[in-house]
């Protein structure tokens, strides 16, 4: 619905979800509801009635961190290696294939129906003024419960933590890597972190994709950093 209303709003008639290739499950969610969608009219020929024409297709690529980039994702979806383009020109003159392309997240976009029906000014009552709505996690590591976590922008690291019952095996926190690969360890000391852009700002780390992951007292911090290295060197 997301897509098909930002089509509408930007003059587009097609859109696209880029997939990894490694999600097979999440290809058949989404075909599933790409194809709810359509016969809900919400796709193809007239949508809602109306003269607009809008589909969406799955690309599916080899995937790479890379990708994360707008015009590296375009090289990839047109079968390209994925790798940046100089700019300008932006993709809102010459993106995907040469044609004017408009590229969002999936979780941005997800919030657009809600705001759409409820109004910008109820969505901006949750979460802080720099920082509106809610945001998701992927909670990982040595947590009792990981799994994606839900919360306001401005709810705190330690009550995310708590929402996942803490450390496993009730151990002492180490550190907690925010913001995926490229983002930076707190220590248990920034367990009053506000979870928002600002915040983390402030605190010279970033809330990046929403990772967040946790290490106890038993962790090789160095073997993790390790890591890290080798997969920046790999991509």
């Amino acid at each position: 619905e997301a897509m098909t209303i930002a089509g509408f709003a930007c003059g587009a008639t097609e859109g696209m979800i880029y997939l990894r290739g490694e999600y097979p499950l999440a290809e058949t969610r989404l075909r599933h509801a790409i194809r709810a969608a359509r016969a809900a009219g919400l796709l193809g020929e007239a949508v809602a009635g109306a003269d607009f024409h809008f589909d969406i297709e799955i690309r599916r690529g080899a995937g790479a961190y890379i990708c994360g980039e707008e015009t590296a994702l375009f090289n990839s979806i047109e079968g390209l290696r994925g790798e940046p383009r100089s700019k300008p020109p932006f993709p809102v003159e010459v993106g995907v294939f040469g044609k004017p392309t408009l590229v969002n997240n999936v979780e941005t976009l997800a919030n657009v129906p809600w705001i759409l029906l409820e109004g910008g000014e109820a969505f901006c009552a949750t979460g802080t003024p720099e920082s509106s709505g809610t945001k998701l996690f992927c909670l990982s590591g040595e947590v009792q419960r990981p799994g994606l976590y839900e919360l306001p922008f401005g709810a705190t690291l330690g009550e995310l933590l708590e929402l996942a019952g803490g450390v496993l095996d009730g151990r002492p926190l180490r550190a907690v890597l925010l913001g995926g690969a490229a983002g930076s360890f707190v220590g248990p000391d920034r367990l009053d972190l506000p979870l928002t852009f600002e915040g983390t700002r402030a605190a010279g780390t970033t809330l990046g994709s929403g990772v967040v992951l946790v290490y106890s007292d038993t962790a090789d911090l160095g073997d993790a950093l390790l890591r890290i290295a080798s997969f920046f060197r790999h991509e």
